[in-house]
């Protein structure tokens, strides 16, 4: 059992440091360590909780954390806040990638937000902060410069339940499956839209992530 316990951490953390170094990341041992055990903790709390409908370890990796890690270079600023968090995605993944920067979690679940809590723990990421609510409620003392979204609203919902959280200079940051051609047709043109593909390494559709800024697209 201790050997193959032993295999599958070594395949799993080949295909992290991989990944990653496809997506033009380069993962120290903290990081790696930070996420092995955040899949860890993931894959026990699975078992009670239905934080993901994916199971199979190898795949949370490929769709979750290297899914995650794959705007890693698009965050902006000093301070974030992951919108509707679930189960950490992305910005638990940011964090450990960046466990000095501050960041929150925020989500509207009472037992997401109790598993963030014991992630956030045995991660030992002190400069993170778990808060439980609904983003359109939530006024900070401070805004924040990245306001990331994972699958948590259209464009436009976005803009309206999230945008008081962006500081004068940041920026809203959605990850999408596809393109969302009709959201951003539903914009107004009091915001510019930046578009990216993300190829995800182990997916075979391409993801994409938009960087939303007030101002006309040029």
């Amino acid at each position: 059992m201790a050997d193959s316990a032993n295999t599958e951490n070594a395949e799993f953390r080949r295909t992290l440091l991989d990944g990653a170094r496809e997506l033009g990341v380069a993962l120290d041992d903290r990081a790696v360590q930070r996420l092995l055990c955040y899949l860890n903790v993931l894959l026990r709390w699975n078992r009670a909780f239905n934080l993901t409908a994916i199971r199979q370890p190898s795949r949370i990796i490929t769709e979750h954390l290297l899914d995650a890690i794959s705007i890693a270079g698009h965050v902006h600023g000093e301070r974030i806040i992951d919108v509707g968090t679930g189960a950490g995605l992305p910005g638990l993944i940011l964090a450990a990638l960046a466990p000095e920067r501050p960041t929150v979690l925020l989500d509207a679940n009472g037992k997401k937000i109790r598993f963030l809590r014991e992630a956030v723990r045995t991660l030992d990421l002190a400069r993170v902060t778990v808060h439980h609510g609904r983003s359109e409620d939530y006024r900070p003392d401070t805004a924040f410069d990245t306001v990331v979204c994972r699958a948590f609203a259209p464009l436009p919902r976005l803009i309206d339940v999230a945008a008081h959280l962006r500081s004068d200079n940041g920026i809203l940051l959605a990850q999408k499956g596809l393109y969302p051609e009709d959201e951003v047709a539903a914009l107004d043109d009091r915001w510019r839209v930046e578009h990216a593909a993300v190829h995800v390494p182990g997916l075979a559709k391409t993801r994409h992530v938009l960087t939303l800024r007030p101002g006309p697209t040029p």
